[in-house]
């Protein structure tokens, strides 16, 4: 089977981080307003900037939103990148009942079955896509268009509405990421999926909840293809009173990152621990759940696709989680999109953006042993 390695342009260990540009240094990019921190700004794309400075830099704050208005009006705030793909051709809606009796929602995308079908076809193989937000925010449309792309790959991808906080206590979303995979297993046959090819993945808070899968399904003798976590935070970051609580310098250094900056960590983190839940919160789950690296066994894990962005806070806690990995003596390809945000992933006019969803389906088909046939 081909190597990860040589279908994606990637470093088997992280890329090295680039010298900061002096003070005297001037890229470039141009802010006449001031809001990128000098030692970021030369270090963008240029395309990005502009739409920051366009777009971004125009709209309210988003530590200033009320999650109240959020829920009571989300097309107002709903983000530009979000589709919504219900009724579209090979997509349909399934209701999944969580470990607590709730049900949520997951959206299959299916494959042109024609175009990949191949000799000895049992069933499709199949992603579980888990979506970004902070734990707070995100539905099925904001990752839409990354799961039409995925689908590509000649694999089923399900989409994972699960419950969100405040509204819900931290943790109910790892339980439904959890059923949705045990769900996918039990319901092989009626689904036409290959319950024996499975992979997970997510953005960010979405990463994070795949790092968890990832040891839970080891620990179940559960086997998966590949975990393809993109910018995961992997310590309980959210539950900092401080970015200096972090020990990774990439925290320190982009806590006013244009993209999650140290506030905006601080809007998700009161809606997901408050102080009144934390030690609620922790007697419920193991500490690893809430810092993945932190869990306690690093042997035996599924092949890794880890991907980062270089102006992100996160970098370097998804990266150190990537290391454990490798000390475990498991697989890992890494790859840091290099002058994009932490949110670069959704952005379309971004070449790192093209460059992610061409890296998204070369791994699934290599992980998935798939040939367009």
């Amino acid at each position: 089977m081909t190597s990860l390695e040589s279908t994606i342009a990637v470093s088997s260990a992280p890329t090295p981080v680039p010298p900061k540009p002096k003070e005297a240094e001037t890229g470039p990019n141009e802010d006449p307003t001031g809001l990128i921190e000098e030692h970021i700004l030369p270090r963008l794309d240029p395309a990005f900037v502009k739409y920051f400075l366009d777009v971004i830099a125009k709209a309210p704050p988003g530590d200033k939103i009320l999650i109240q208005d959020v829920r009571a009006n989300p097309e107002k705030y709903r983000s530009p990148w979000a589709i919504d793909t219900s009724g579209h051709r090979g997509v349909s809606d399934e209701r999944v009942t969580s470990e607590d009796g709730t049900q949520f929602t997951v959206r299959l995308y299916y494959p042109d079955f024609d175009k990949f079908r191949t000799g000895g076809y049992t069933g499709c193989p199949v992603h579980i896509n888990f979506h970004g937000g902070g734990f707070v925010t995100g539905d099925l449309m904001v990752e839409a268009q990354l799961c039409l792309n995925m689908r590509e790959a000649g694999v089923a991808v399900v989409d994972v509405d699960y419950r969100l906080c405040p509204e819900n206590i931290w943790g109910k979303a790892v339980q439904d990421a959890w059923a949705t995979l045990n769900w996918i297993r039990s319901s092989s046959d009626k689904l036409g999926i290959d319950s024996n090819s499975i992979s997970i993945g997510g953005v960010s808070a979405g990463g994070h909840i795949s790092l968890i899968l990832q040891h839970m399904a080891r620990d179940a003798g559960i086997p998966l293809k590949l975990c393809m976590p993109t910018v995961p935070p992997s310590t309980e970051g959210l539950a900092y009173k401080y970015y200096t609580d972090s020990p990774f310098p990439s925290f320190h250094e982009f806590h006013r990152a244009p993209i999650l900056p140290w506030k905006r960590i601080q809007y998700f983190g009161k809606h997901c621990f408050p102080d009144d839940k934390l030690e609620e919160i922790k007697a419920m789950w193991p500490e690893w759940w809430i810092a993945p690296i932190k869990a306690p066994n690093w042997n035996g894990l599924c092949d890794t696709f880890l991907r980062t962005a270089e102006i992100d806070p996160l970098r370097d806690e998804g990266e150190a989680y990537g290391m454990k990995l490798v000390g475990g003596g498991n697989k890992v390809t890494f790859k840091r999109y290099l002058g994009s945000p932490h949110t670069f992933m959704y952005m379309k006019f971004l070449e790192s953006k093209r460059e992610f969803d061409e890296d998204s389906v070369k791994a699934l088909r290599v992980a998935h042993g798939i040939t367009i046939g």
